[in-house]
């Protein structure tokens, strides 16, 4: 069985089975059973498949049939230009949340404190970008373990805690608060793609009946936690504007960032 075949077998699979970009997909799994990056596939078309290699494709193709995604399946996602270590026990970072990142960067800040950290992206990525003394709470030791192994991978310098939001931060702390908290209605649990809803941590999605829960818990205890003058920055649900920009009304500096889509993505504040 050589590359092309494997790949053109498999993109055919996926296809049939309705799977999203079928040939990425097919590529991003041969490339990973392979051990090789996705271009190499196109340069050695003939290259002959080890047996263990062909049995790791099969396999990671059988994964995604049944809707495991493929950054679970691969451990890997890239976030603002690095790769990070994914595991079922942390929500796939996305793209949009880069903007999180984005606006966080205009808040001057020397301690920064990431909220429900998961895979650690925002906080590890602030703290290199910035080199600001970074915090990170989970309520998650699963998700909190990732978030330590990905600071230790790419040279972050991380302080985590286990805890219920910022239960374990000290008044008067912080200088900028960001998270990407869940806000997903359970009423909406049935419409979201299998992949997510079956496959996501749940604790990191929904976030109560209405999908405001986090955020009222959140805004109510930032002002707590941060400095005067410190920032919140949070990363908005869709519809979410209105409630949240409500929760935050006495604050100062109000500021409202749209994802390209010209969605209302990044709502930041100062206390």
């Amino acid at each position: 069985m050589t590359a092309q075949t494997a790949l053109l077998q498999g993109v055919s699979l996926l296809e049939e089975a309705g799977i999203a970009v079928p040939r990425l997909t097919a590529e991003v799994l041969l490339s990973h059973a392979m051990g090789c990056e996705r271009p190499y596939l196109y340069a050695h078309p003939e290259r002959e498949l080890q047996e263990l290699e062909w049995l790791h494709y099969g396999r990671y193709l059988h994964e995604r049939l049944k809707g495991k995604p493929t950054q679970y399946i691969t451990h890997r996602q890239e976030f603002y230009g690095r790769e990070f270590r994914v595991t079922p026990d942390v929500l796939i970072p996305r793209p949009e949340t880069e903007h999180v990142v984005e606006a966080a960067l205009k808040c001057p800040a020397n301690r920064i404190l990431d909220i429900g950290t998961g895979s650690g992206a925002l906080a590890i990525t602030l703290q290199l970008e910035t080199g600001a003394e970074a915090w990170a709470t989970d309520i998650s030791p699963a998700a909190a373990a990732v978030a330590a192994d990905n600071a230790s991978r790419l040279g972050a310098r991380i302080n985590l805690a286990v805890c219920d939001l910022m239960e374990a931060i000290a008044p008067g702390a912080m200088d900028l608060i960001v998270s990407n908290p869940p806000y997903v209605p359970l009423t909406q649990q049935e419409g979201l793609q299998r992949e997510v809803r079956d496959w996501e941590p749940h604790v990191a999605l929904f976030a109560g009946q209405t999908g405001f829960e986090i955020y009222d818990r959140i805004a109510a205890d930032a002002p707590r936690v941060l400095r005067p003058g410190g920032w919140l920055v949070m990363e908005l649900g869709f519809g979410s504007l209105d409630y949240v920009q409500n929760l935050l009304r006495g604050w100062q500096d109000l500021r409202i960032e749209p994802d390209l889509a010209g969605i209302p993505r990044v709502i930041a504040a100062r206390v």
